[in-house]
């Protein structure tokens, strides 16, 4: 990303950013974003994989329409420091026009999206698949089977049932 960001910035968390919050922010607030949706398409060598094994994790795709929720923070720019080496096996920063749920209000922000022509992209493959994928997939921080159970999870209690996420999370606990 190429402009400079100086003081507070919003930035949109749509995956393990809404459960896992190791970072200091001063605000916090449900949000969403238009245009996009989740997929388990994002390949993850150092979470939920290894190298030789790399887990799924969600990036966001274009899809015109569709209204993406998670969880916006308004973070000091040092904070970046903290999420660029969290996210980056692929992920780049990305400005999108956010919208926080409870003052309705639209804001600038920054979401980490992981683009089809990255290193670690996997693509698109069938639920079935892709959640046997997920099943025995294991990572420095844990199984990549906890991490959809956890977004599953954190996305209900957002009030946002994401169909893919969900049709995962089924998959998984059949298994």
């Amino acid at each position: 990303m190429s402009e400079q960001l100086h003081g507070p910035t919003w930035v949109f968390g749509y995956g393990s950013l809404i459960y896992k919050v190791d970072f200091p922010y001063l605000e916090r607030e449900v949000a969403a974003i238009e245009g996009w949706e989740r997929r388990f398409w994002q390949g993850s060598h150092d979470h939920r994989g290894t190298p030789g094994a790399p887990g799924r994790v969600v990036t966001l795709i274009p899809s015109p329409g569709v209204t993406c929720k998670g969880v916006a923070y308004r973070i000091e720019h040092e904070v970046f420091e903290h999420l660029d080496h969290r996210e980056k096996n692929g992920y780049e920063r990305h400005a999108v026009s956010v919208t926080l749920q409870d003052s309705q209000r639209r804001v600038g922000g920054i979401l980490y999206v992981a683009r089809a022509d990255n290193h670690a992209y996997l693509g698109p493959a069938p639920l079935p698949e892709l959640a046997a994928h997920i099943a025995r997939s294991f990572g420095p921080s844990g199984s990549n089977r906890d991490y959809v159970l956890a977004l599953a999870d954190a996305l209900r209690e957002l009030g946002d049932p994401d169909p893919h996420v969900m049709a995962l999370e089924a998959l998984l606990l059949q298994s």
